[in-house]
């Protein structure tokens, strides 16, 4: 059977990855997009507030194209599935049939990208579903990938782990209560070498800040977290990543 025309969503960080790595390696899917969405009041990531530039390096070092998806700074859930649908069902007149996630095992976000691939006429593909977390940052570290820090839940993590390089003291100084893959949303990253990328990316460490968001209605949402100080806030820090020029 030929491969199947998919793309990547992919977010930059550690688990698209590996995700990544293993679905090249799978020769059931002809990845042929990279999908990132970006804040397009602040041109980065919406979450991670990586810069698209940096992006745009990672998908070229790769030698995988990248479509980016301009939303609001704040979406609405219907916002953010128009803009979404209308680039999927570009994709699915260009002959793509599966869609393909780095997610681990947040069950309700699986089964909305499930419900939102199969309507627009896609099979959602999840390669790393269920790894061992710990397994799983050890296969990271001994394939050679390279990542740093760009956000820390500040609850759970403190200033001093963001902008920090992904290595065995990084996982060794996690806190008990924090999933080695940050799964739960405790902290994100920024993948800038590995196997499957061609040259490194450069960067240079910029700006240290804290920022506050209001916290998550629903109580499924895949990154609800507290704040100790106002349960209606939810606290991050954040490290600037500055391309070299």
């Amino acid at each position: 059977m030929n491969p199947q025309k998919s793309v990547f969503n992919w977010s930059g960080g550690k688990d698209s990855s590996i995700a990544l790595y293993h679905a090249l390696r799978n020769g059931d899917y002809a990845i042929e997009q990279l999908l990132s969405t970006l804040n397009q009041s602040t041109d980065r990531l919406s979450m991670h507030r990586v810069r698209r530039a940096l992006i745009q390096q990672q998908a070229q070092s790769i030698g995988i194209p990248l479509e980016m998806v301009d939303l609001p700074a704040e979406p609405s859930m219907k916002a953010y599935n128009e803009s979404m649908g209308e680039v999927m069902q570009a994709l699915k007149s260009d002959g793509f049939t599966h869609s393909i996630f780095g997610d681990i095992f947040l069950e309700d976000l699986r089964q909305y990208r499930e419900q939102q691939s199969q309507k627009l006429g896609f099979e959602a593909v999840f390669p790393i579903w269920k790894r061992d977390t710990e397994e799983l940052m050890q296969e990271f570290l001994d394939l050679d990938f390279k990542a740093i820090t760009i956000c820390v839940k500040a609850e759970l993590l403190g200033k001093e782990f963001v902008g920090r390089v992904i290595d065995e003291a990084f996982v060794d100084d996690l806190p008990e209560a924090v999933d080695p893959c940050g799964e739960n949303g405790e902290f994100h990253t920024f993948v800038y070498d590995g196997p499957m990328f061609d040259r490194p990316i450069p960067f240079e460490i910029g700006e240290k800040v804290y920022r506050e968001y209001e916290a998550p209605s629903s109580e499924k949402d895949e990154c609800e977290l507290s704040n100790e100080t106002d349960p209606d806030k939810i606290g991050f820090w954040f490290c600037d990543l500055v391309p070299e020029k």
